[in-house]
């Protein structure tokens, strides 16, 4: 992929390790494995990119039509625009199937394939991340692993199993009016926590008690039936230790809104990344989900090393 111009689409999940997802510019998708076991040299997988977008744009990652639980399709673009709100332009907005994924519950309109695919089991989870910040989301049957992967939870549990999509998401709701648990947590708060993160003792026990919290509504503060309660916990990838274990990364300095940038990518959690920077002894965090709706060319480029590690000695 050397040399190579791409439109990102951020960093995906699979069972044997995580991916930067990508798109050519006539919209055909390509994958750039993360995993150590995919690198080419010892020790990980180097990453070298030149940020091509203007500064502060982000591209329009096109739309889908959904037609089944495992069913859908993407279309790029047609007309390569800049994104107007999230990864979107306008057009492609209106015609994304997913856009009614997050209302369905209250408004009850959504597509006949999006509806199809909300009628597979769901699973209600309580997702802790390094400095112990917690939030409630939920996940599809077919995605019930790979969601909390890519959310780059340092401990989860799952709290119930639901009937479909629709209901779920009531249950969601319900639990951030009563418990108080957020929804979302930015990916730079994630990757901000790694560079300190509390012990694992420490953050399971936070989990574990803020799963509760949730079953103890879930069984007696809900006046719906479809769903049960369920006290499962999740399974991280081994990466994950990894970059728990690793001595005191700093944050990677650069902004990935522009410029030339290039790493060892050793171990990821979610979208951040621990990498090293050829010429440094210090490990940084990266926050690869700043690439989503960029345009990049993958190359022989190299990070400038940090000031930072001046103080460091």
């Amino acid at each position: 992929m050397a040399s190579e111009r791409f439109l990102c689409k951020g960093v995906s999940w699979h069972r044997e390790g995580p991916v930067l997802a990508l798109a050519t510019p006539d919209g055909a998708s390509q994958e750039l494995g993360l995993a150590p076991a995919t690198a080419t040299s010892p020790g990980g997988v180097d990453l070298g990119f030149r940020v091509i977008s203007r500064f502060g744009e982000r591209y329009c990652l096109g739309f889908h039509r959904v037609y089944g639980p495992d069913a859908r399709e993407h279309t790029p673009c047609p007309r390569q625009d800049t994104a107007a709100r999230g990864y979107q332009c306008g057009p492609c907005f209106s015609r994304d199937d997913l856009r009614f994924m997050h209302d369905v519950h209250r408004s009850g309109v959504a597509p006949e394939g999006l509806l199809s695919y909300l009628a597979q089991n769901h699973w209600l989870y309580v997702a802790t991340f390094a400095d112990g910040a917690s939030k409630v989301g939920t996940a599809a049957n077919l995605r019930k692993w790979h969601r909390l992967a890519e959310q780059g939870a340092v401990v989860a549990r799952y709290v119930a199993a639901a009937d479909d999509g629709q209901i779920v998401r009531v249950l969601e709701d319900a639990v951030t009016r009563a418990v108080g648990l957020a929804q979302a947590v930015r990916s730079a708060a994630k990757t901000a926590a790694l560079a300190l993160p509390l012990d694992g003792a420490t953050l399971d026990r936070i989990n574990a008690e803020s799963a509760e919290s949730v079953r103890a509504l879930l069984r007696d503060g809900m006046e719906i039936s479809g769903f049960r309660v369920v006290d499962e916990q999740w399974e991280p990838p081994s990466s994950w230790s990894e970059v728990l274990a690793s001595n005191g990364p700093q944050l990677y300095p650069h902004s990935l809104a522009a410029g030339e940038h290039g790493f060892q990518v050793q171990a990821m959690i979610g979208a951040a990344a621990l990498v090293q920077i050829q010429g440094s002894e210090v490990q940084f965090l990266v926050d690869l989900a700043r690439l989503k709706g960029q345009r990049i060319e993958l190359g022989d480029y190299q990070s400038e090393i940090p000031d930072v590690q001046a103080a460091l000695f």
